[in-house]
């Protein structure tokens, strides 16, 4: 449905886009991670057809949005950052308004407007003026602009900024609904929200994509192996665990709450028969097991080292 290849972006002498390539296929929910700055909003200008590339092509649909984007325009719904409105305009007419600019009018545009409203939540609020709503329902209103013409794509720049909790669990909540009929693009930095709404995440570091998968996959290319509490002495429980296969490295030390127990970090692969192999040497070997998890690097390490620039590494140093 969409495929983005060798994408570059130039803005005066810095470059906003260092050719990234992805897919994103019918029916999918993908996060747009990355930092401030790192060319999250300019990709989403340039597949909507707001902006133009310096070099190589983003199709929806088929549709090349860097020659011709009319057409695909029509295909997709889209939530730009900031979310401008008219604040002196009702809601029922902001929707009235945006459904002609689709060429909507009479009862197909009447149509649209009340299925958007359903669809976002807003019947409480079709005859309230924009300018008073909450930063929650200006957000919907936004949302339900995006979908009036019935997009087969979403794209959604950040759709929860400036939200309480609670409105960012409603706003959420209603994405993931929306993206079981549609491919939702959804630019943000807000890590619990790609871990709620998405499927797939792209992360991307200045201008580059740095990685690109299921969150359970980014994860287990960055596995770090399985830990275990054991009954026994250190020296026992490292002879045990570094009989495993493919393990890297044992760590154990005493655990200092528990006198005559100890904590274990296998290095290696992070997976259920990893476990099962742990907990069944730690058995044969007459160990016992209190506690088994697979020891995994969590989503914020991993966009923490996936996004670190060379003057943050250099400051580190």
């Amino acid at each position: 449905m969409i495929e983005v290849r060798d994408l570059v972006k130039w803005y005066g002498t810095r470059q906003a886009l260092a050719g990234i390539s992805f897919q994103v296929p019918k029916g999918q929910v993908v996060g747009f991670l990355g930092p401030n700055g790192a060319g999250k909003t300019t990709t989403m200008k340039i597949l909507t057809g707001f902006l133009a590339p310096d070099g190589g092509t983003a199709t929806v649909g088929g549709v090349d949005m860097t020659a011709d984007p009319l057409p695909g325009l029509r295909r997709i719904g889209y939530l730009p950052a900031g979310n401008p409105q008219y604040a002196e305009l009702r809601v029922v007419e902001t929707l009235r308004f945006s459904a002609e600019l689709h060429g909507l009018r009479g009862a197909a545009r009447d149509a649209a407007v009340d299925r958007a409203i359903d669809l976002v939540g807003l019947a409480d609020r079709r005859m309230q003026t924009t300018g008073t709503l909450s930063t929650g329902y200006r957000q919907r209103v936004g949302l339900a602009r995006a979908l009036l013409h019935e997009p087969e794509v979403l794209i959604l720049d950040e759709p929860t900024s400036g939200l309480d909790p609670n409105q960012q669990q409603d706003m959420r909540t209603l994405i993931r609904s929306l993206g079981r009929e549609r491919t939702v693009i959804l630019s943000t930095h807000i890590l619990p929200e790609v871990e709620a709404i998405c499927d797939r995440a792209i992360i991307i570091h200045e201008g580059a994509l740095v990685a690109d998968g299921t969150l359970a996959e980014i994860r287990g290319e960055r596995s770090r192996g399985v830990t275990a509490t054991l009954r026994g002495t250190v020296a026992a429980a490292e002879a045990a665990l570094r009989t495993l296969p493919d393990v890297t490295a044992v760590e154990v030390t005493p655990a200092a709450d528990a006198p005559g127990w100890v904590r274990a970090r296998v290095v290696g692969p992070t997976d259920r028969d990893a476990c099962e192999r742990v907990a069944a040497t730690a058995v044969a070997a007459g160990l016992g097991l209190a506690a088994l998890a697979p020891d995994t690097t969590s989503l914020e390490d991993i966009f923490a080292e996936l996004t670190r620039s060379a003057e943050q590494e250099v400051a580190r140093a």
